[in-house]
């Protein structure tokens, strides 16, 4: 939406058949916004309050990221179904390890079934991505109570792996591998 909807401004270009050049004109439609607008009575704005801290009857979400991949997990009021990317987390991540490292915030903070996880994961590879969705997960889990903190920290759920995939260098093979040397 514009900000202003008083005018609504419509761009026509008109060939000047005679001398061959774009003219460039304007046309303005007046609404009825303004008439409406002295007819609708005023609101006065609400006094600011104090920001609460959020319900978990509401999505909590939050951003998660590991090597290339980033994840955005939503925690809500549930069973404990986790879904990745609209599919089951089961049917996502076969091997036990990624599930077992996704699971490890709910579980280190005893609400493995207590909350709904929804997590959109791209980039990367599988483990990258169980990654991401950890540290989103835990991530939630500390907007949703500060007093989780402690506990998620001892774990080391709460710092990012900073390790990243090592640039290649020119005149070089890969980041660390050299062409093969020929003595002659």
């Amino acid at each position: 939406m514009r900000r202003n909807n008083q005018h609504r401004l419509n761009w026509e270009i008109a060939m000047d058949t005679r001398e061959g050049q774009a003219d460039l004109t304007t046309k303005t439609e007046t609404s009825n916004v303004s008439e409406e607008a002295s007819r609708a009575p005023t609101a006065k704005p609400a006094p600011s309050q104090p920001a609460q801290p959020p319900q978990l009857s509401q999505a909590i979400w939050a951003t998660g990221r590991r090597k290339e991949s980033v994840a955005r997990v939503g925690l809500m009021p549930g069973t404990g179904e986790i879904s990745v990317n609209r599919t089951s987390f089961d049917h996502y991540f076969a091997r036990e390890t990624l599930r077992l490292a996704v699971r490890q915030p709910l579980i280190v903070t005893h609400q493995i079934g207590k909350v709904n996880v929804c997590a959109n994961v791209e980039g990367g590879g599988l483990t990258g991505q169980a990654g991401a969705i950890r540290l989103g997960i835990a991530r939630a889990l500390l907007r949703f109570d500060a007093a989780l903190r402690a506990p998620l920290r001892e774990a080391g759920l709460l710092t990012r792996d900073p390790r990243m995939k090592e640039r290649k260098k020119y005149g070089q093979k890969g980041a660390r591998k050299r062409f093969q040397w020929t003595k002659r």
